[in-house]
C-alpha cells in the first residue's frame, strides 16, 4: 500500500504483504477518520488566527495605517508619525463643570468689586489727609496711585481675557499628509477631538488644551499658560506693589486720624515697678483704641479696614510669586514639575530662564550677564 506523508508533497512506497480484508476496512476508515480531524484542526486554526488578526488590527489616529499589535500593549506608539495611541483613556465627564464656571465667575466679580473698592476707598478717605498735611505731597501720592492703578488694572485684564494659549495646528489623520515623526510625541486629546502636543494639558474647567499650562485660577476665571504667563507674572508684580504702598499710605493716614493715647515715658519704665507700668499702659492703649475706634467716622473705619487687608492681600501675593518666580527659575511649569516628580527627568536652574521668560533682547543682558559671570582681575 502507498502511503503519503503529511509534512511533505513527496511519496513513498512500501512493500507489505496484503492485509486481510477486514483490518483493511478498519485501517482504511481510521485513515478517513485521521485525515477529516487535521482538516477539522486547520481549518479551526485558521479560524484562530483570523480572530486573533482581526481583533489587533488597529488604526493609529496620527497617519491612518493600521497596525498589528499584541494583545497586552494598550498604549504604542506608531513607528512612522511618533503619534502615541492609548486605548485605555476614557473620557471622563464632568457633572459639576458648571458649577466650577459659575465659582470662577463669581470670584472674578468679586476680585473686580475689591479693586476698585481698593481704589475707590483709597481716593475718598486717604487723600485728603494728604493733601492736608502738604499739597505738593498729595499730588506726589495721588499720581503715584493713579499710575499703579492703571498698571494693576490693564495687566489683570490682560491675565483674565487673553487666550490662554492653544496648541499649534498641525496636520493629521492621513498617511500622504502626515511626515516620518510629524507627530512624535503628541497625543489625542478625547475631550476637544484634536492632537495634543506634550507641553500641553487639557483643563477641562476652560474646556481646552492649554500650552505651556502652569494652572488655572479661579480669581481670574481663566488658566495661565503660555498666551498669558508672563502677564500674570506683571499683574503679580504690580499688585505686591500696590497692596504694600496701600497699606504703608493707609498706615500714616491712620496715625493722623487715631487720637492719640496716653504717653509713658520709657524713664518711667526702668524702675523697679516697670512690669506693672507696662501692664498698665498696654490696658490704657488698648482701651484708648477701643474708644477711638468707636467713635470713628465711615472714614476711619475705611482707613483701618485698607490697612488691614492691604497687609493680608500682600502676604498672601508675595507667597504665590515667590512660587512662580522659582518655577520659572527652574525652566518647568506647575504642572510639568508635578509630572516630572518620580523620574530622572531634570531641568537646568539658571538665571537665563528669567531672560528667556521675559524675553528681554540680548543686547540688554549682554553686559549685565556678562559682568555678573565674569571674574575679578587683580592689578599688580
Amino acid at each position: 500500500m502507498d502511503f503519503m506523508d503529511s509534512s511533505t508533497t513527496s511519496t513513498t512506497t512500501i512493500p507489505r504483504p496484503p492485509p486481510p480484508p477486514a483490518p483493511a476496512a478498519s485501517s482504511e476508515s481510521s485513515l478517513l477518520l485521521s485525515d477529516s480531524t487535521l482538516q477539522n484542526a486547520s481549518s479551526q486554526e485558521d479560524h484562530y488566527v483570523a480572530s486573533i488578526t482581526e481583533e489587533h488590527e488597529v488604526t493609529c489616529w496620527g497617519c491612518g495605517l493600521c497596525l498589528i499589535l499584541s494583545p497586552y500593549t494598550p498604549i504604542f506608539k506608531c513607528g512612522w508619525c511618533g503619534a502615541i495611541s492609548d486605548h485605555k483613556a476614557i473620557k471622563k465627564d464632568n457633572k459639576y463643570i458648571w458649577w466650577i464656571r459659575l465659582r470662577d465667575r463669581c470670584l472674578l466679580c468679586v476680585l473686580i468689586l475689591f479693586m476698585f473698592f481698593i481704589i475707590g476707598g483709597g481716593i475718598w478717605a486717604i487723600y485728603p489727609v494728604i493733601f492736608s498735611k502738604s499739597y505738593l505731597f498729595g499730588i506726589l501720592h495721588m499720581t503715584l496711585a493713579v499710575l499703579l492703578s492703571i498698571t494693576t488694572i490693564t495687566t489683570f485684564a490682560l491675565s483674565a481675557f487673553r487666550s490662554p494659549g492653544t496648541p499649534p495646528l498641525i496636520p493629521w489623520g492621513s498617511y500622504p499628509a502626515v511626515g516620518k515623526n510629524g507627530l512624535a510625541g503628541y497625543t489625542f486629546c478625547k475631550y476637544c477631538s484634536k492632537p495634543k502636543s506634550p507641553n500641553s494639558h487639557h483643563c477641562r474647567s476652560c474646556g481646552m488644551c492649554v500650552l505651556d499650562m502652569d494652572h488655572h485660577c479661579p480669581f481670574i476665571g481663566n488658566c495661565v499658560g503660555a498666551g498669558n504667563h508672563r502677564v500674570f507674572i506683571y499683574f503679580l508684580i504690580s499688585s505686591v506693589i500696590s497692596s504694600f504702598y496701600v497699606s504703608l499710605i493707609s498706615s500714616f493716614t491712620a496715625f493722623c486720624i487715631l487720637p492719640p493715647g496716653r504717653h509713658i515715658p520709657m524713664a518711667a519704665l526702668s524702675g523697679p515697678g516697670d512690669y506693672m507700668l507696662i501692664v498698665t499702659w498696654v490696658k490704657e492703649v488698648g482701651f484708648s483704641f477701643y474708644e477711638s475706634v468707636e467713635s470713628l467716622s465711615v472714614r476711619g473705619i475705611v482707613v483701618i479696614y485698607l490697612c488691614v487687608a492691604s497687609v493680608a492681600v500682600e502676604i498672601g501675593l508675595s507667597v504665590l510669586l515667590w512660587q512662580q518666580l522659582s518655577y520659572i527659575y527652574q525652566g518647568k511649569t506647575y504642572l510639568s514639575l508635578l509630572s516630572s516628580r518620580g523620574t530622572n527627568r531634570t531641568s537646568k536652574k539658571d538665571c537665563q530662564n528669567f531672560v528667556r521668560f521675559f524675553g528681554c533682547p540680548y543686547s540688554a543682558t549682554r553686559c549685565l550677564l556678562g559682568s555678573w559671570n565674569s571674574r575679578k582681575i587683580h592689578k599688580k
